[in-house]
């Protein structure tokens, strides 16, 4: 849970804040030491828990947008101080904040809406991802978040890495880069007492197996892509840096907006027709944000910040990704799973509206009231559409924590 006054997501500089004050009050268990430097500047911190060969890796934001990750691993850190069963033979480490630029960027501690969350939305673009860079990027360009990431691993050999994300609505589910048995009973066990609907079709992991409701296994090498326009390949990610070292990367992702129409696993009764529908609406809703960056581009000249970039990139995306759809779906597609895929195609454009407004906002350009009048309207949609409910923060950041302790308990005994 948040630690801080009210119920909100910590910002890295009260994250580290209390990771600071939780290592001085435990100075021989708890260090806390800077581990690299963003492209900015910006510290990355690393707490240590514990003093064994044997390392748990716990990884937070990663994704600036999903910021439930530094409540978790604040709770996490917390819980593995006092409990020494979770230390016995086991040391815990845990990266604060993957890309703090990012998290400067995205300003919604306490959103109240999917508005609200989408008014200060921010999301890099691939290649300034730290853990998917690598995957878009050849080596001798990867940004120093991700090289720092990766020593860390490299110095750690760590036998589970868990990296904590999340969803803006839908459900929580696990991608692991390699099968942990018993993972998935306490996984929808504690999603179920908690009220969080289990995305059982997440099209994150499409046409990936399932070792338990909502928790995919990555296909092996050489395996083909659901998507293949897509230009990241998880299996190029630093999630699998660990891999070389005996290791595995479990995925925890929970949502702050919960939707049960991503919990259905009954079959689709018309796939196709369902697929071809989403991928005519994305297409529809990025022309439209289309036509407002190609209008305003020449009155930007000059103007290439992150913002910039991230939405550029998000319409890149989406051309291949609708042809990807109008392909045949997955076999047994399921009403969970479509669900799934309608939200990522609203996710889309709606992203990138919210931040090309940003950009157009801070130029005091003519069409910003455009954009700000689709991110209001697509945001609204959203949440009708999905009948989309806020899930505690308590919740969400108590949901990840079991579901990572868990993980680490299970994947233990698997590598003894």
């Amino acid at each position: 849970m948040s630690l801080l006054p009210e119920l909100r997501y910590p910002t890295v500089a009260e994250l580290t804040s209390s990771v600071r004050a939780l290592a001085a009050r435990h100075p021989g268990m708890c260090a806390l030491r800077q581990v690299g430097l963003s492209r900015a500047g910006r510290p990355l911190h690393l707490l240590s828990v514990g003093h064994a060969r044997r390392a748990v890796l716990v990884v937070a934001g990663a994704h600036a947008n999903e910021p439930t990750g530094g409540s978790t691993l604040l709770a996490l850190a917390e819980r593995v101080s006092q409990e020494r069963k979770l230390r016995d033979g086991t040391s815990w480490h845990f990266l604060l904040c993957a890309d703090p630029d990012g998290a400067s960027l995205h300003v919604t501690p306490a959103p109240r809406s999917l508005l609200e969350y989408h008014l200060g939305f921010f999301r890099p673009a691939g290649p300034e991802q730290p853990e998917w860079s690598p995957a878009v990027l050849p080596p001798d360009r990867l940004p120093p978040e991700t090289r720092a990431l990766t020593r860390v691993i490299d110095e750690l050999r760590p036998y589970l890495q868990v990296t904590l994300h999340g969803t803006d609505l839908g459900g929580s589910w696990v991608q692991l880069t390699r099968d942990i048995p018993g993972l998935a009973e306490p996984f929808v066990k504690s999603a179920a007492r908690l009220h969080i609907p289990v995305e059982t079709g997440a099209s994150d992991a499409a046409g990936w197996p399932a070792s338990g409701p909502g928790v995919h296994v990555m296909p092996a090498a050489g395996t083909e892509a659901a998507y293949p326009s897509m230009p990241d390949d998880a299996r190029h990610s630093t999630w699998y840096h660990a891999h070389r070292y005996g290791g595995l990367t479990a995925v925890v992702e929970v949502p702050m907006w919960a939707s049960d129409m991503v919990d259905d696993p009954a079959p689709h009764p018309a796939p196709a027709a369902a697929m071809r529908r989403l991928a005519r609406r994305l297409l529809r809703d990025a022309t439209e944000v289309e036509r407002v960056l190609v209008e305003a581009l020449p009155r930007l000249e000059g103007v290439d910040g992150p913002l910039l970039r991230a939405a550029k990139w998000a319409l890149e995306l989406v051309p291949g990704l609708a042809a990807d759809w109008t392909d045949t779906p997955p076999a047994d597609t399921t009403m969970a799973y479509v669900g799934s895929v309608d939200a990522f195609a609203r996710r889309l454009p709606l992203r990138a509206a919210a931040m090309l407004w940003r950009v157009l906002q801070e130029s005091d350009d003519h069409a910003a009231p455009r954009l700000e009048h689709l991110v209001e309207t697509w945001s609204d949609a959203f949440a009708y559409r999905f009948r989309a409910r806020w899930v505690p923060l308590e919740n969400q950041v108590e949901h990840q924590s079991r579901t990572v302790v868990a993980a680490a308990l299970h994947a233990r005994e698997q590598a003894a």
